[in-house]
């Protein structure tokens, strides 16, 4: 089917479960015993998931239990101060980085269940990546750029260059296919970024800071390029970053402080002067 096609039906379809059965009710965060059932077919599901960064000398928390749930075509921002645990999330919910307490699940797929040499797949065929600082190829063109996961994947040569062109196209670039990543504004380097994290189709695109070393001109530009590709092709995107202004284009906000969630923008508020010992946020708010 070509992307087009599968697009198109992406914007006037329901993506049924896998099993048939009506989809799990996902609890975004754990509030004591209390669960709240907010989002109905979840994409991604993280239950009391843990990480620590192990020094030698000293041990750091860097997750402490954090359970939240996204739905299938949401657009959610992940904001809070440095050091809160954005980035570390990103990456333990992308299978990134492993965990060390919790569960991890994405479209119905515990990640943490893969060996790395599956999970490298899994994330190639259901994943697309956009970072601050582009990570493109410099000898690369920009079309070489955007079919690279293609090729390394396995498509042929003609097929990866169809698909490549038609992305480039869809964030309109096409006309600077040719040209290579010191040719481009950062604007149009992000947009490289973009197409090629949605030339494999992904079910799911995580952007770490997309707008952090753009103006905010250019900002603006790209975050109304990832709005709209939500809006009309129903992919789901999670993007980490500082600026309000990126979160408030966004259709949900989930706010980090210390390695904990403390408002999943459903309503369900923690207070981060009430975690206790076990890494749990205890209720103090809610908004329902």
């Amino acid at each position: 089917m070509k992307m087009e096609e599968r697009l198109n039906r992406m914007e006037h379809a329901t993506v049924p479960p896998a099993d048939g059965h009506a989809a799990p009710i996902a609890a975004p965060i754990p509030q004591g015993d209390e669960q709240h059932s907010s989002i109905v077919n979840p994409i991604i599901e993280a239950h009391a998931v843990v990480k620590v960064f192990d020094t030698g000398k000293v041990k750091v928390p860097a997750l402490r239990g954090v359970s939240f749930a996204v739905g299938r075509g949401e657009m959610v921002a992940i904001m809070g101060p440095s050091g809160s645990g954005k980035t570390t999330l990103l990456n333990c919910l992308a299978g990134l980085e492993a965990i060390d307490a919790g569960q991890i699940i994405v479209d119905r797929t515990d990640i943490a269940t893969l060996n790395d040499k599956t999970k490298t797949a899994y994330r190639a065929r259901h994943m697309g990546f956009v970072f601050q600082f582009y990570n493109l190829l410099p000898v690369l063109s920009a079309v070489e750029n955007v079919e690279l996961p293609l090729v390394v994947s396995g498509v042929n040569t003609k097929e990866a260059r169809e698909r490549a062109m038609r992305v480039l196209e869809l964030v309109r670039l096409k006309e600077w296919a040719a040209h290579k990543p010191a040719e481009l504004s950062g604007g149009q380097r992000q947009r490289v970024t973009i197409a090629r994290a949605l030339v494999n189709e992904p079910a799911i695109v995580w952007a770490d800071e997309p707008t952090g070393d753009l103006d905010s001109e250019t900002a603006d530009e790209i975050i109304g390029l990832m709005q709209d590709l939500n809006a009309r092709h129903g992919q789901t995107f999670v993007i980490v970053t500082h600026d309000a202004g990126v979160g408030a284009r966004c259709g949900r906000i989930i706010k980090m402080r210390d390695g904990q969630i403390i408002d999943d923008g459903l309503g369900h508020v923690a207070d981060p002067r009430s975690f206790s010992g076990d890494g749990q946020a205890r209720p103090v708010a809610s908004n329902e």
